[in-house]
């Protein structure tokens, strides 16, 4: 059985994909984006114990050279993830697709289907493949909100259980994005074209924030790519904001209103028709 690292699971949601949601996060990402907000899913914990001291609940005790959590006794301050000189959050579950299905069907009388993200749950797709075949039993949408890294056409048994995919485009430019991230784009453009023909798009999500997002090129690169499905696109502006941000990004400000209503413009004469600026 296939064992991953879930960082949380949110029973009810309405901002992870259409309708009432569970969401499920797993630990570990490829990728650094500068503005993730998020940052303690980018690693894994390298269990060098200093948490554990450093818990004021003695929620983290350490068994077998490995730092472990119990929820039970935790309360949710996060003094352990600003004290881990790794930026990793300790507070995290190995469970298999069973396990964590167990959670969702807690909440299934009130839930359309399931997204999972992460970290990049893409790292993880044969758990994803798992648990999404146990949704679709249950009638479930099944939804993987991804940074688009992990090119989607090698894994066809995940795509015939995924419903759609929530894709990240953070930049156009190579070196934009390599400055952003730390990685490679051509992947994420490669998965923008495939998951449009095979209309697994959900929607796409572009970070805004001048002079480290290309923002402007990124809506004529998906414009270009998309041709007559671009008006048919669920098209997601964010503005950036440095809540949670760590590093130099964390001292940088939110694009003003105008920015913002400049690039929802510029998108409706590309042909988006479909625009949440938020």
């Amino acid at each position: 059985m296939i064992k991953v690292p879930v960082n949380k699971i949110i029973p009810l949601s309405i901002v992870d994909g259409p309708g009432n949601r569970t969401s499920i996060f797993l630990q570990a990402c490829n990728i650094h984006c500068g503005y993730c907000h998020n940052p303690e899913t980018q690693n894994m914990c390298i269990n060098c114990g200093i948490c554990v001291n450093e818990c004021p609940a003695k929620a983290l005790y350490v068994e077998n050279k490995e730092v472990k959590w119990n929820p039970s006794k935790c309360v949710q301050c996060d003094h352990c993830i600003d004290v881990c000189p790794n930026h990793a959050s300790p507070k995290i579950s190995w469970m298999t697709a069973e396990e964590v299905f167990e959670e969702v069907q807690k909440n299934i009388p009130f839930i359309r289907g399931i997204t999972v993200s992460g970290g990049e749950c893409m790292l993880r797709p044969d758990f994803l493949t798992e648990l999404f075949t146990l949704a679709k039993k249950e009638g479930l949408s099944c939804l993987v909100d991804s940074n688009g890294t992990i090119d989607f056409e090698q894994y066809p048994e995940l795509m015939q259980v995924c419903d759609k995919v929530m894709l990240d485009v953070k930049s156009w430019d190579l070196d934009v994005y390599r400055k952003l991230t730390g990685f490679g784009n051509e992947i994420v453009k490669k998965n923008l074209s495939y998951l449009a023909k095979q209309n697994k798009i959900e929607e796409l999500r572009v970070v805004c924030l001048p002079e480290k997002v290309d923002a402007e090129a990124v809506l004529d690169g998906i414009a270009d790519t998309l041709q007559e499905k671009t008006k048919e696109m669920k098209l997601k502006l964010i503005a950036f904001r440095n809540f949670g941000v760590k590093g130099s990004f964390s001292t940088l400000s939110s694009p003003t209103l105008e920015y913002m209503d400049q690039l929802r413009k510029k998108a409706e004469s590309l042909g988006f028709e479909k625009i949440v600026v938020t």
